[in-house]
Formats: C-alpha cells, structure tokens, sequence
C-alpha cells in the first residue's frame, strides 16, 4: 500500500494519520488519528476497491498505547508529506481524482510570511510528526496553497478532508480529546521551504488570496478552483474532538461519522448530504464543533460527476417515544424566516428527489422557533418501517395559515378609461378570473381573500388582455406579460404571485432590536475612478441616506465585525428585476464567511439598470445578515421574474420550496415573566442591516 505505481490510475489517497508526536512542549500525542486512517484505508480499498497501490499511508502511532514500527520513508514527517504530493501530482492524469485525508493536530504558529500576513496573523497549517525536532516544520497554508494549486492546475479533482482544528482547549480526560492545543507557536522555525521558492509560495498566496477579506482563515489555503471540495471538521473558532465511540475504540468524530455514513448511506451521495448528516451526528454529541464544507458540495462523494444541490433542511434531533417519532429539531430558525405552524416533509437522507412522495417518512410542523433552529411535532408518519435519523431532509410543504397572502379577483367595469375594459375583454373576464381561481386551488402560500378581510394581491385583467397584478396599484415591470387567451397564464399568474410573496417577505426580514445589531458596521462607500489593482481609499457618500450611483459606478460595500464574537456573515442583493441572490465575498461562493472580532471587508461593487428599456432607474437593496450560528442562505434565492426557474442538475428548484423560503418572521420576543427567571431570546442570536440604492443610468 505504500508504493505508488506507474500503471494509469483513477483515483489516487493520501492518507496521513498521526498520533505519536516527537516530544515538544505544544502539542500532546493522541490516540483516534491511525485508527481513523485505517478505517478510511479499508473503506477505500473493500469499498470502493481502489488497488492498494495507488493508496499512500503516511502514519505516526503513538508510543504509548501501540509498538506497531513503521519504516522511516512512510512516517509523516514535514518532507516526506511534501514528497508524496509531489509524486501523486506527478502520476495522477488530468481528470483523475485525488483524495487527501488528514488526521491529526492543526496548528497555528507565528507568521514566516509577514510580506503577506503582517504582523498579527498566524501562518495555520499541520502539523507534522517530526515538530519537535531541532529543525522541525509546519507544512503552512502558504505551502499548502501551492501544493494544492498545482494539482488543480494539472486538472485533478481534488478532495480534502481535514479530521484537525486550529481552536480549542487542553485535553478533555482519557477517552475524549481535542486535536489542537489552542495557542500560537511563536518559536523561532525554519523559514525553508521544500514546496517551492519563496518567491512562488508568495505569488501563488497572492493570487488565490486576492479578494479574501482580512483575517479570513477558513480554507483560504485551498485553492479556489472549480474541481475541489473541503470537508475540514470545524470552523476555525470550533474545536475537533475524537472520542471513544459507544465507549470502544477511539476516533475522529469527523472521521467516525463519515464513514458510518458512507457504509450505511444509499449510493450517489452528494458532498453536502454526507456533510448533513455528519454534521448532525457530531452536533448531537459536541454543539461546539460545526464540520464545515466549501468548493463542490453538488458533486457526489469520491466522484467526479454533479448531483443536485439539496435545498431543505437538516434533521439535527429526532425524539422518540416507544419507538415512534414525536418531534424533530430542524436546522433552520427565525433568522430563515421561519415560522411556527410551517409543515414539512420528512426524507430520508440520501434522497435527492423531492418529487418522490413515496419516499416520504412523515409529516412534522413547527412549534417553537429558535434563532437557528426549530422544533417541530410530527403529525402523521407515513413510513413506519423505516426510521427517521439525523441527518433526513426537511422540506416545506406549506406556510402557517397567519404567512399565507390573500388574493382578491377584481373585476371591471366597461369603458374607456385606464381601469375600465373594452366590451371585448370583459367578455372575456369572468373566464380569464375563473380560471386562476381554480389555478390558486391548494396552494400552500396563497388564499383567496373573504370579503371581510384585506387582500395582498389584486388579480385583474387590463385593456391589453393581459393579467395584471396589483399592490394598490398595478406593479410594473412584471414581464412577460401574461395574455389571458393563453392556457398556461393562470399557472403562471399563480407562480407569478408566490414569486412576489417570498421576494417581498424577505424585504421585511429584520431583527434590528437584537444586540448584535450594534456590533455590526455595514455601508456603502465610494472612490472616483478606481479600478483593480489600485488602492482602495473610498469614502462615505454625499449624503449617506440617499444614495444614487450611476451604472458601472465603483462602490465599495464595508462590513466589520466589531463584536467580540465569531459572526456568520451572508449578504443578499435583492434585485429589481424581482430576483434575490447572494453575494460573493471572496473568490468562491458560499453558505456564509465567518468574520473573527475586528474584522473586515471593503468589496468593490458595480450596480447595473436591468438591460430593458423599462427601466430608467432601477431600486436595489443590499441586505447583510450577520448570525453565531450557521445558517443555509440559499433558500432565500430567486431568479428574476422574467426568467423560468430552471432545473439544476436534474433536480427543478420549482419542485423545492424550501429552496425559497421567503416567509416574514412569526415569532414574538419572549417577555421577562419574573425578574429572577431569565428566559432566553434566540433573536439576540441574529440580526440584519441594509443598504437601499437607486441605480441610474
């Protein structure tokens, strides 16, 4: 298993496990790390029987607990890992995958690169066995980006998981420990590198870091690149721990799950339905350690093919009584707009198709909303040979009865004003209001309005024959427009409607009276003529409280932590064009970018009128959230209006509602029942803030 052969190969490992450590003052021997490899190794070689020759294991037992030898070129020391991505990087053919799975203590340690990181920032990294030797390293991220860079470049499609942490605390007794000592090395270290020239390793940190944002730690030694994935087992500020499972042998929690979900799991997993589940098993056992995943999370698991990206929610809880599902906690709060009284369906984890009712377990709805979480009763199972785990996937079905808008058909009188109708059309009418009356029949987010009550929506039809929508007065730029002549125009008015509920319950989001509110600096600055690569120095508009940008105008929007806290932060550009999506940050998208206390953001920003010549001007709104807990934005994103919703991957994102929910928030700030009874808020745990531009031409 150690050799790496000549003969073409479709997926190379290297597997690195380290639990015994060269005696050094920073960081303690552990015991989980060769078992784990081991268990990833089988896996590898019984489970997806990959020739042993193309699998590298590179492991340091500890002395204490194993006599196990193993030959000098095999120990993971600081040049023979180097060595070994070398010579898999060399083998390995464009196209062909990679693996690399690390075990073992992360560490921080004083930055050898003050060019790049200052004075304040730590290089993050590794930790090879051999550390405490005289002339002992730390594989850096500096080192790791190029090393990584370089197998991305070739083409590979690269994996890396990372069973290690950079944050935590001493030891935690004999059967649970935590892979990181917690403190910055300031020891005087080699600054040789074996990787690459100095002068490579800072080019390539320059390039991959480019638009990262200050103090942005979290996988930002991986290389931003199409063909990768990162499963680290937490966030920076979070611990990994390993632990004696069930009281028997000791592994990564990380490591531990993945493989039990791996051997358990139906085939053609993605990346973020392993990290799910996984992460809803190890938050079971340790809330304080989130396993975080970054790149392809829609590509299936040690694969090179895309699946569907699943947007619903984690089942984290599943309370049993005698055997029978009573209640589930669900990965999603007040900060996603949910409410209680929402219903969702139950499947089991690895589905990816939510068309299949068949594979549905059970019905749950909400009871208690959390910042980011909810409890939620199970109504009606309707499987009950199969079981609910953590991990199963949530998916709404319907809004709660109070979230629900109300439509009113409104017919018109004949004439030959604005809001009268040519005989013709009202003709036509009675037909055309019929037909969405039938079209708005059983649908969860929509009602028709009773004559005693107050409607959101007019439907209506106008002197073109076409179907118009209206919020007191017709809303425009709704295109295409929708004749009444044509068949498919209810439906559409209809999905047309929920569109405009989600967009417009998400503009109300807000939570401006939780104590974070304070910690969060949000605006939009300005400097005349800058372009990249020059110097950012802008500053605050004119008039700060109206602000007008033209077309392609440069602005920079400026976000910092300045809270003593790690805060979650996600930003949401709702558009004109009745669209909301999610902004980048940094030079890959994801879920959310934790910002560490005092940090922060200036990102370069060009606002555009949409590309019609219905708009002159346009309005548009940039909502910041900032959260403790991890939070799934991708819900809250909608396509423009006037484009179709298209099927990702396979999977239509219209057959998932969840995908984009978009409800207002249902749950009132809990009151103080008794002076010496704290109650606990969960909307201190979130906040909002926004910025509202008008963009000209």
């Amino acid at each position: 298993m150690s050799n790496l052969s000549e003969k073409k190969a479709k997926f190379y490992a290297l597997l690195i496990g380290i639990d015994g450590y060269t005696p050094n003052q920073m960081y303690k021997n552990l015991k989980g790390c060769v078992r784990d490899i081991n268990l990833v190794g089988d896996y590898f070689l019984k489970t997806l029987n990959i020739p042993s020759e193309q699998i590298v294991k590179l492991i340091s037992p500890n002395p204490e607990i194993s006599d196990l030898s193993v030959t000098s070129d095999l120990l993971p020391t600081y040049e023979n890992i180097v060595g070994k991505f070398h010579a898999i990087t060399k083998l390995a053919q464009p196209g062909e995958q990679v693996c690399i799975y690390y075990s073992g203590h992360g560490g921080r340690a004083k930055t050898i690169y003050p060019e790049l990181k200052g004075t304040d920032q730590p290089d993050e990294g590794i930790v090879p066995m051999d550390i405490g030797d005289q002339e002992g390293r730390y594989l850096r991220d500096v080192e790791l980006a190029t090393l990584l860079k370089r197998m991305t470049d070739k083409g590979l499609v690269v994996t890396v998981i990372l069973d290690s942490c950079h944050s935590g605390g001493a030891t935690r007794g004999d059967d649970i420990a935590i892979r990181s000592p917690g403190e910055i090395d300031i020891a005087s270290r080699s600054a040789e590198s074996v990787v690459g020239t100095r002068e490579q390793l800072i080019h390539n940190w320059r390039m991959l870091t480019e638009t990262t944002p200050t103090g942005t730690t979290t996988g930002r030694w991986f290389p931003q690149h199409r063909d990768y994935v990162l499963l680290a087992a937490c966030r920076p500020s979070e611990s990994a721990y390993e632990y004696a499972v069930s009281g028997k042998e000791r592994h990564g929690a990380l490591t531990y799950w993945l493989i039990d979900t791996l051997t358990s799991a139906p085939s053609s997993l993605t990346y973020k339905t392993l990290h799910d589940r996984v992460s809803a098993k190890i938050q079971s056992k340790f809330p304080s350690q989130m396993p975080m995943l970054s790149g392809e999370s829609d590509r299936f698991v040690f694969g090179v093919e895309r699946g569907s990206l699943q947007y619903a929610v984690n089942v984290l809880e599943v309370v049993e009584e005698n055997s029978e599902p009573k209640q589930v906690r669900l990965d999603a709060g007040m900060v996603n707009g949910l409410s209680a009284g929402a219903r969702f369906a139950i499947y089991p984890y690895g589905v990816t198709d939510f068309t299949q009712k068949k594979e549905q377990l059970a019905i749950v709805e909400i009871a208690t909303v959390g910042a980011s979480d909810a409890w939620a009763n199970v109504v009606e199972v309707l499987l009950s040979d199969k079981k609910i785990d953590q991990g199963s996937q949530a998916v709404m079905l319907s809004v709660p009865v109070n979230l629900v808008r109300g439509v009113r058909l409104f017919k018109k009188a004949v004439g030959e004003k604005d809001n009268q109708l040519p005989q013709a059309i009202k003709d036509q009418e009675e037909d055309a209001l019929k037909a969405v009356e039938v079209a708005l029949a059983d649908n969860g987010w929509l009602k028709l309005a009773d004559t005693q009550e107050k409607e959101d929506y007019l439907v209506a039809v106008n002197r073109q024959g076409e179907y118009e929508i209206c919020v007191g007065t017709p809303l425009e730029n709704l295109t295409p427009a929708l004749k009444i002549e044509d068949a498919e125009a209810p439906k559409k008015v209809v999905q047309r409607l929920v569109h405009l509920a989600k967009y417009q319950a998400i503009q109300a989001l807000s939570n401006q009276f939780s104590d974070l509110t304070s910690k969060l600096e949000v605006e939009l600055l300005t400097q005349s003529n800058w372009r990249p690569g020059m110097v950012k120095e802008p500053k605050p508009f004119p008039d700060p409280t109206h602000l007008v940008v033209k077309s392609d105008e440069t602005t920079f929007l400026r976000i910092k932590n300045i809270s003593s806290q790690v805060l979650n932060i996600a930003v949401l550009d709702i558009e004109p064009t009745w669209g909301v999506s999610r902004l980048k940050l940094e030079n890959e998208l994801k879920i959310y970018y934790p910002f560490n206390s005092n940090q922060e953001i200036l990102l370069p920003l060009n606002f555009k009128v949409p590309n019609t010549e219905k708009y002159n001007q346009a309005k548009e709104t940039l909502k910041v959230f900032a959260t403790l807990k991890q939070n799934d934005f991708r819900w809250l994103e909608l396509p423009p209006l006037d484009k179709e919703i298209e099927p990702r991957d396979g999977l239509s994102r219209d057959d998932n509602p969840l995908g984009k929910l978009l409800t207002a928030l249902g749950a009132e700030i809990p009151e103080l029942t008794r002076a010496a009874v704290p109650i606990f808020d969960p909307s201190q745990e979130w906040t909002t803030k926004e910025i509202q531009i008008t963009v000209t031409r």
